[in-house]
């Protein structure tokens, strides 16, 4: 690949990057804290539609975030980020290091201001975010990415073909398809961490992805369905498919397959008319992929439930404020723990955050109660806890944010035949689909791919346009089975921040068995 930039650019870099953070940085008035993230991701892609070829596409990109902690009585933080080329490689220290003096100035000016604020105002002004960070070890380290095939050396000719002929696989499930597309990409990532505490942490990560979108005509409408594959593993995941586990990932042929398939058999059922009533309700993994992402780990994100997402994203049910929240309450079932783990494998693994924490399972309910919020190290000083390392940022230029992990429900030791089987009149829900969430995630509306009658513990009629809603400490108080079929899925594409940022992850869960209302068209 014709480029100026690769990973192993930060090579010639590391050293004196480590001594501008860690001993130059501290030559500036009031520094107290400076950190740097500097990253470079090599990366190829291809889409195609309706099994023709669309565009492809081989890239790096290059940028720096850094962070500066600074003033007198009163302290504040700074920052700044930049996208760097070809250009700033020769002269990448005088460029990072004007970085470094650009985000001290700024933390030095919001500490004046602050100060400023609590002379002025002193009880609003005592309220302001202090800039204290938990303390956390220290680590020196390198960590290699994970891959059979190097997704630098795939050919992009092949990645074209692969996007070509997922599509063309998929629209063959059914003269129903109006239209189909898929993508495919691959990249490896490079991320320098360093601070003026020592921390010089190296880590590398390969990802490779598929996506794929359906929509078929059918008697009641159209119906479309997407979904995403994909595992920090090299090109061999869209080959060859891997399984570890919970992970369960077939090739990207057989993917698009029976996502064309799965279209073209919900598009031919009959709309779902529910109930006026509550009924039992079985959800499978699938959607319980998206519940757990949606109504317990955003609401777990402690920037969230502290209030600095209101104006833009919501508050979380978890917290109402310091005095009045869940911490500590029965809020679901005893069959029902979270948790969030970027140390166990799935699309959002990673052993340090990009504040340089250590990752750990953070357990968000254990059974059934709320132990404990994600967090950062500003965050979790404000919480006098410690840190759990879940602050992460899309790119190095751009704040990080505090980001769910690999946040899932936790298996249970029943199994899931026995679940429906149980079940005399009530409804098994397949597929996750549209959520639609409350402002502070106390109640939900999630739409599914597929909704099964269920009578005398037989599944029934399958219906489209189906989904439930329930008030969400209710639904889960209501949970009274629990499956042992765990399934970790991705979600390459959760948006948080502002500006906003994409995030890749898995979230996933086993079988479980509530009580809810359901939904239908509209």
């Amino acid at each position: 690949m014709p480029i100026g930039v690769t990973v192993e650019s930060l090579d010639r870099f590391r050293a004196n990057l480590q001594s501008l953070v860690a001993e130059k940085a501290k030559t500036l008035p009031d520094l107290r804290y400076c950190d740097l993230r500097i990253e470079v991701r090599e990366e190829k892609g291809a889409v195609a539609e309706n099994g023709a070829e669309k565009g492809s596409s081989e890239d790096y990109t290059f940028d720096f975030g850094v962070r500066a902690i600074a003033g007198g009585r009163t302290s504040s933080s700074g920052y700044y980020g930049r996208v760097l080329g070809t250009a700033d490689l020769d002269r990448l220290e005088d460029v990072v290091w004007d970085g470094i003096k650009q985000a001290h100035s700024r933390a030095r000016a919001s500490a004046r201001q602050k100060s400023r604020m609590k002379g002025r105002y002193p009880h609003l002004g005592g309220s302001l975010t202090p800039s204290d960070l938990a303390p956390v070890a220290i680590h020196q380290e390198t960590v290699p990415a994970t891959y059979t095939s190097d997704p630098r050396q795939v050919p992009l000719a092949e990645i074209v073909a692969m996007a070509a002929d997922a599509c063309k696989a998929m629209q063959g499930q059914g003269s129903s398809i109006v239209y189909s597309a898929c993508s495919a990409s691959t990249f490896l990532l490079r991320e320098l961490f360093l601070s003026s505490d020592g921390a010089d942490i190296d880590q590398s990560f390969a990802q490779t992805e598929g996506f794929a979108i359906a929509i078929c005509s059918g008697e009641h409408g159209n119906f479309e369905l997407y979904d995403f594959t994909g595992h920090q593993r090299g090109w061999e995941v869209l080959t060859e498919g891997y399984t570890s586990g919970p992970i369960v990932l077939p090739n990207f042929m057989d993917f698009c397959r029976t996502l064309g398939a799965d279209a073209v058999e919900v598009a031919a059922a009959p709309p779902l008319k529910p109930p006026d009533k509550e009924v039992t309700v079985v959800t499978d993994p699938h959607f319980n992929t998206l519940l757990v992402h949606e109504v317990v780990g955003h609401p777990s994100e402690l920037d969230r439930a502290l209030k600095y997402e209101t104006g833009y994203a919501g508050r979380s049910w978890f917290l109402k404020d310091l005095q009045d929240n869940q911490l500590g309450n029965q809020i679901a079932s005893p069959l029902v723990t979270a948790y969030s783990d970027p140390a166990m494998e799935g699309y959002g693994s990673f052993k340090y955050d990009h504040e340089g924490t250590q990752a750990r399972r953070a357990y968000i309910l254990r059974d059934g109660v709320l132990e404990e919020f994600l967090n950062n190290r500003q965050t979790a000083a404000i919480m006098g806890v410690e840190p759990n390392g879940s602050a992460r940022s899309t790119e190095a230029q751009l704040v990080p944010l505090i980001r769910m992990t690999n946040t899932i429900f936790g298996p249970g030791r029943q199994d899931p035949e026995s679940i429906i089987s149980e079940v005399e009149d009530g409804y098994y829900i397949a597929g996750h689909w549209t959520p639609s969430i409350a402002e502070s995630r106390e109640n939900f509306r999630i739409t599914a791919v597929k909704v099964y009658e269920i009578k005398n513990g037989q599944l029934g009629r399958l219906y489209r346009d189906g989904g439930i809603t329930a008030d969400s400490r209710d639904y889960f108080m209501s949970i009274d089975a629990v499956g042992n079929d765990l399934r970790v899925n991705p979600i390459p594409n959760c948006g948080k921040g502002q500006p906003m940022q994409a995030k890749r992850m898995s979230n996933g869960g086993p079988t479980m068995r509530g009580i809810a209302r359901l939904t239908g068209p509209g």
